[in-house]
């Protein structure tokens, strides 16, 4: 049982009209929906509040129960169970604002419930792209399975085109039956609640209206989307039995680059570098998506030093940002040294040895110097 105050949970006065209380739920539920507040713990749960003030007083008898007790017990104590939450509101933001808001826009928009129901689903699927593509932007041509109009019925499932009328209904797909004082409606049982029978199937479609289609589709992979992100192609999904299509969504990800990796519009990259230029400093080339680039290396550097360049990430296609790219330097130790080398590499680790060589190598010395208090502490 709540007791929450649903007029002054959606802002009301206790006389609003139907059209009042859809437009300040539409309000609160666009400013609280978890789309735009995710992780807010308190705004979760103050949508949900509007939502069950808004199911309560816009149905009439719901509302006359709660204007004349005060309260109004439901099945559940929220009128928003959990697993409906979770089931509908975060598989795609904008399929979530559709179903919240059917309800509400449908005396503006003249919906016709009959049509919303037999509307094509929509078709969800998969693209790897490669870190160019996000970068430069592209196209790609792709077939998808999708199902469409039966070509030789018109999508009527008739095998002459026409169909007849449903005589138990006349063509409403529901009926009435009178039970005491009640006249109830329901689904007919006859057409199934298509309101016209198929006398004669279509021999392709077997009287579905609908085919199954490998359609090739042309993708304009926009610049600078990521990982997580989809692209939606409106009206060309699975045609539904009124002919009218759902959606496709394009889930898209990102391939693994051999050279950088990407963190939001930010690319990272490691640059490896010899001994002699992490300790005299020079020059390094430095590789980014449109072309070369030199990077100077002061001298001194050690090994996991990053450096910033700036312009050289990925631009955001939502705000025009560019990213930066970061190189971080890897020290590379040399290997299969011949034998002059080896003796230069000795010659030149001598003279670290010894209170000369110590402000050579800082960090040795400081390590060997806390190792030995260690232990000197312990005896």
């Amino acid at each position: 049982m709540s007791k929450l105050d649903y007029y002054q949970v959606l802002g009301i006065s206790k006389d609003s009209s139907d059209q009042e209380i859809k437009k300040a739920y539409k309000r609160l539920a666009i400013k609280f929906h978890p789309d735009h507040n995710q992780g807010d713990i308190k705004s979760e749960e103050k949508f949900k509040e509007v939502k069950e003030a808004y199911e309560i007083l816009i149905d009439p008898k719901k509302r006359s129960i709660y204007d004349k007790y005060g309260y109004y017990e439901s099945d559940t104590s929220s009128g928003y169970s959990k697993d409906r939450y979770n089931n509908n509101f975060y598989s795609k933001s904008e399929s979530s604002f559709n179903d919240i808001f059917s309800d509400i826009f449908s005396d503006i928009f003249n919906d016709n419930r009959k049509n919303s129901t037999y509307k094509g689903s929509d078709i969800n699927i998969n693209l790897d792209i490669d870190l160019e593509d996000s970068f430069f932007g592209s196209s790609k041509d792709i077939k998808i399975n999708i199902l469409d109009k039966c070509d030789l019925c018109n999508g009527s499932g008739s095998k002459y085109g026409k169909n007849s009328i449903c005589s138990s209904c006349e063509g409403k797909g529901k009926i009435q039956i009178k039970q005491g004082f009640f006249i109830i409606q329901q689904t007919c049982n006859r057409c199934k609640g298509e309101g016209k029978i198929i006398k004669d199937p279509c021999n392709r479609c077997f009287g579905e209206g609908r085919v199954k289609k490998n359609k090739l589709f042309s993708i304009n992979i926009p610049l600078g989307i990521n990982t997580g992100e989809y692209i939606k192609i409106c009206n060309e999904g699975n045609i539904g039995k009124n002919l009218n299509k759902g959606d496709i969504y394009i889930n898209v990800k990102i391939k693994s680059h051999s050279i950088f990796n990407r963190n939001d519009d930010n690319l990272h990259c490691e640059i490896p570098i010899n001994f002699s230029i992490s300790a005299l400093g020079g020059e390094v080339e430095v590789p980014t998506l449109n072309g070369k680039i030199k990077l100077k290396i002061p001298s001194e550097t050690q090994t996991g030093k990053t450096f910033r360049i700036k312009n050289k990430g990925i631009k955001n296609y939502k705000n025009n940002n560019i990213g930066d790219l970061l190189c971080k330097v890897i020290v590379e130790t040399p290997v299969k040294l011949n034998d002059k080398q080896k003796f230069l590499l000795k010659e030149l680790g001598n003279t670290f040895i010894g209170p000369n060589g110590d402000k050579n190598t800082p960090k040795c010395k400081t390590f060997f110097d806390n190792v030995k208090k260690f232990f000197n502490n312990l005896t």
